[in-house]
């Protein structure tokens, strides 16, 4: 094995690890927040409406990596709205790690599933059944994590090849040599 396959198999290993425990961080935190929580305002649930209509309208564009932004800034989102701000912070981290596995890894159909996780979290919490939105919120990063750790042990860097792709000259719009020659 090369050395350069070696470095790559443990960059791997190492990225897994890493999604792996900040799952296990946020499930940590957004479950102890969900189950400390007596009722939600109703600014606080308009906000998060808000946030999935946001959500929802990424999911119908094109735009992947301010779709997987949406839906990781979702459970930030939660934890401004039912009030700790310090929680929000630490969850801004932990999410930003798993968001950048989700853009290479998360196929548009999981990503409309989170949403649709997202509503029904938010559902359940307008009806004041905290119980059933932290079995929700449990469910939905179990999923999630599964869903990207099987699609990230098939080929991690799929996604990365296709971006890095050549690019024939003949869908450049340069025309001048002096053009092809900095490319």
């Amino acid at each position: 094995q090369s050395r350069s396959s070696a470095a790559s198999d443990v960059y791997k290993r190492q990225s897994q690890d890493e999604a792996r425990e900040a799952f296990e961080a946020r499930r940590v935190i957004e479950l102890g927040l969900l189950h400390q929580l007596k009722v939600v305002d109703k600014a606080a649930l308009r906000q998060l409406k808000s946030h999935l209509q946001r959500e929802k309208a990424a999911l119908a564009g094109t735009d992947v990596g301010m779709r997987s932004f949406l839906l990781g800034d979702f459970h930030v989102c939660l934890a401004e709205c039912l009030g700790n701000s310090l929680l929000a912070d630490t969850l801004r981290d932990f999410t930003a790690r798993t968001t950048l596995i989700a853009m290479l890894y998360q196929s548009s159909h999981d990503a409309a599933q989170s949403c649709a996780d997202h509503v029904r979290i938010v559902e359940a919490l307008e009806a004041g059944d905290i119980a059933r939105a932290e079995a929700l919120m449990s469910e939905h990063i179990g999923t999630v994590q599964s869903a990207l750790r099987l699609q990230a042990s098939s080929d991690p860097l799929a996604g990365l090849r296709d971006a890095l792709a050549p690019v024939r000259k003949s869908c450049l719009l340069y025309t001048s040599d002096a053009a092809d020659d900095r490319l």
